[in-house]
This record gives structure tokens, sequence and C-alpha cells, in this order.
């Protein structure tokens, strides 16, 4: 009777609390705490905090005035005008939030002058505000949605190319056009059009532009150095004979005679692109230059140009091609965003660095990395943050289906875009050379531009980059 009274108590009591069960605790190394799910109540782990950002590595500060910023001095540049100034195509408003949301951090730099830690030990980074006065050499670390960037609705297209272009043709192509004075004029390019035509060839840019963009001169405006027909970017021309003999001359490569006057030649000497590209794989240093001759060989019977690297075979004929580059971030999905600024002007110079000096060929780059496309799958994993060794965290974006040749297809396009240019003001030095005015020069005249990414790069920095929480 008395046992018989017993089970009853006991199955009463398994009623009351059906509901409620009770889990075996975690390990002592964890603190346990309660959990309520569908009415459901367990001991488990502390909810995990919000995982850390992939931050995106501003190049270490300069130190002298910043080109095309006239109100800036060395000796007094802060934190969100560097910022800006790097950014110069995203909105002020964006890089604000950011401050005011304490999302921008600078590397700790401690006596020795070095802040790099041990290989493998992360990085000591502090919190700064907007006013923060920039040191030489100091670097900013900030998210990588600071650049992301809406994808437009009607993608990236190309003139129909004939050698008389329609009237929208002519819109289209003015459109491209980032600036214009009386000696220059700046394009940024996009994918798949070429910039030298031949017979079989209408749609070139040479040919449209002097089609097209002329304006109020007779001729139109001549190619002064090129761009890859994939490539995408900033493209350079000069209007006048005059201002295409000194481009020319700039980016010959061959400087062996100096001109017009010492604030030419100081501007001359700062002149620079940087390029951003999407490689298969992370170079094993985080930065540094590529000082790697090219040579051109012919395939085929002569049918195919090839370039490859000169110190591999000896051949007498090599040029010399100097490449710097950098690593804007970690490796994520096994490819990685890296900044490349050339200091020589050789055909397909980038492109043969990367693939063949660094190991890592840009995506899309089927000539000189076709070995490692044939093996690399697109988006195979997730990739671990490097300081915590947990998986990242990604969610879905929006229009993940629309690929236009962006990492997701299975055949992408070129990931190179040369997003910044440098170069002096030349309608300005030839108009002191005119009036052979010197003495006014109030030292180095600049002009910068910077040109957003094509579309199919922008699907692939959002999707690899900014959608990574």
């Amino acid at each position: 009777m008395k046992k018989k009274f017993l089970d009853q108590q006991i199955l009463l009591a398994v009623r009351n609390y059906s509901r409620t069960r009770i889990r075996l605790p975690p390990p002592a190394s964890a603190k346990a705490v309660i959990r309520v799910s569908n009415n459901v109540a367990h001991l488990g782990c502390p909810k995990e905090g919000p995982k850390p950002q992939q931050l995106l590595s501003l190049p270490p500060f300069p130190g002298h005035p910043l080109p095309g910023r006239k109100s800036a001095t060395a000796h007094h540049v802060t934190a969100i005008s560097w910022l800006k100034y790097y950014f110069d195509d995203i909105p002020p408003p964006v890089i604000q939030s950011h401050f005011n949301k304490g999302l921008v951090q600078m590397e700790c730099i401690d006596s020795t002058n070095s802040s790099r830690s041990h290989k493998g030990q992360p990085l000591s980074m502090i919190k700064i505000n907007h006013n923060e006065v920039m040191e030489v050499g100091a670097r900013i670390y900030v998210p990588v949605s600071v650049a992301e960037s809406r994808i437009p609705k009607r993608f990236d297209v190309i003139p129909s190319g004939t050698l008389c272009p329609n009237a929208d043709e002519i819109e289209y192509l003015q459109r491209l056009v980032k600036y214009k004075d009386s000696a220059i004029l700046v394009l940024n390019k996009p994918p798949k059009l070429p910039i030298k035509g031949n017979m079989p060839v209408h749609n070139s840019m040479d040919a449209l532009a002097a089609a097209a963009l002329s304006y109020d001169y007779d001729e139109g405006p001549k190619l002064v150095h090129r761009l890859d027909r994939e490539t995408s970017g900033l493209l350079l021309m000069g209007r006048t004979e005059d201002s295409i003999s000194q481009l020319h001359w700039l980016f010959s490569g061959v400087k062996k005679g100096k001109s017009m006057s010492k604030g030419w030649n100081d501007a001359c000497a700062k002149t620079y692109q940087r390029y951003w590209a999407l490689v298969i794989g992370c170079p094993e240093e985080k930065e540094g230059l590529i000082c790697a001759p090219l040579t051109k060989v012919l395939l085929d019977d002569g049918k195919t140009e090839r370039v490859i690297l000169g110190n591999n075979y000896g051949l007498e004929t090599s040029q010399e091609a100097i490449t710097e580059y950098r690593v804007l971030g970690p490796m994520i999905n096994g490819c990685s965003w890296i900044e490349l600024r050339p200091h020589t002007c050789r055909k397909h110079q980038l492109r043969v660095h990367c693939a063949e000096a660094l190991g890592t060929p840009i995506v899309g780059d089927y000539r000189y990395g076709w070995f490692i496309h044939n093996r690399w799958k697109q988006m195979p994993r997730v990739d671990f943050e490097p300081k915590t060794g947990k998986p990242y965290k990604m969610r879905r974006p929006e229009g993940l289906d629309v690929q236009k040749g962006s990492v997701l297809s299975k055949v992408p396009l070129l990931h190179l875009h040369c997003r910044e240019l440098v170069i002096p003001n030349i309608a300005k030095f030839l108009q002191l050379l005119r009036n052979k005015d010197t003495e006014n020069e109030s030292g180095p005249d600049l002009l910068r531009f910077v040109a957003a990414m094509p579309s199919h790069m922008k699907i692939s920095w959002n999707l690899m980059s900014s959608y990574l929480v």
C-alpha cells in the first residue's frame, strides 16, 4: 500500500513538471545559466556576444599634405579627414556614423614605434574620436561596412560600338567622364570595353572617345596609358598635343631628364595609381614590394603573346617591374581583397605579379590563373575569425541570385579595378609654361580621382565582406 502511494506521488510530480526539463550542467570551465525556450527550461552556456566584424586596414598616414586637399596641412589632419580622403567615393554621413558608433580604431604605437604584434598574436587597438590628430605612420582600421555600396538595378552596359555613336551612346560615354579641363579627360572605364581598337573591333575606347568626347575641340582626346579590356577603373586621356606629350612622358617609366619647373618635377614624383583586386588565397606577408622583371614570349607559332617572370628563365629581354601591395583584410571564403600600387607600367604587370610572384591569381583571370581556377570552388566554406578562431556568421544579402559576373558566377569577370589616381595639374603647369611665370608657383599642384567599383565587384564586396557580422 505504501509503495502504491509513492508511485502515485511520483506520477503526479511528473505530470505537474512535465513541461520543465533539466539538462546536464555544462563543463566546469563555463558558467551555467538557466535558459527558457518554448516553455522548456534548461541549463546552458551563456549566450555569445556579437562576433567581431572584419576590419579594413587603411594605409599608414603619409605625413605630408593630402593631394587635392588645399586646406589640410601635414601637421593637422584629423582622423575623419583622413577617412574622407581615402574613401572619397563614400558619403560623409556614412563615415561620421562609424565614428559616432565607436567603430573606428587605431593601432597602439609603443615606445619602439612599432605597432605590429608578434606573428599569430592580435594587434592592440584603441577606439578613436573623429577629431583625433593623425601622426606619421598611424594606421586606422574600420569595418568593411564603411565601403558597402548599393548595387544599381541597371548593371553596367556597353555601347553597341559603331564608329558613329548615336545620342544614347554619346550620353552614356559622357556619364563615364569624372573630370574634364582644358588639358585632360578622366573616365571611369567599365569592364569588357577594349581600349585600343583594330579592324574587327569598333567599340574601343579610343574610337568612341574621338567621336563622342571631343566637346568643343576639333579633335577627340587621345590615350596616354592603357587598361586591359577586362579591367575597370580610371582612364586618363589627353586633349591637346602638349598635354598628350607630357602625359606620355609621365607614364613612360623612363624619366631621364627633368622638365618645366621644380613644382612640376615634385608633382610628377608624387604621381601614383592604386588598384583594388580580389585574389584567390592570401599572400604570406600582409604587405610588401614585388621586384620581379617581366618578359614577353610568343606561343602557338606566334599567334598568342604571354607575359612571364623574366627571372625564372634568365631572359635578357626582361623589363623591370615593381609593384607595391597591401592586404586589406583577412581571407574570407578562400579569397582576399588586396590593394596594388604599380611603380612601373608594364603590360599585365599586376596580373602576373599576383599570379606568379604572390601565388594568388586575381579572380576571373583565366589567362594567368587558369590552373587555380580549375581547382577553385566558389564559396566553399565560411572562414574562421583569426583572433578568436570561431567561424564568421554570414547573413544572406538581398539579390544573391543576381550574379552578373560576380564571385558567385561560375565564370566570374576579372576583379581588378583602378580605384585611385593622383597626377599633376597639367592644365596649370602648361599655362605657367606658356606665360613663363614660374616664380608664382606655390608648390606641387596635384589632382586626385577616386572611382567606384563596377557592379560585379560591388556584389562580391558586399557578399564576402560587408555581410559578415
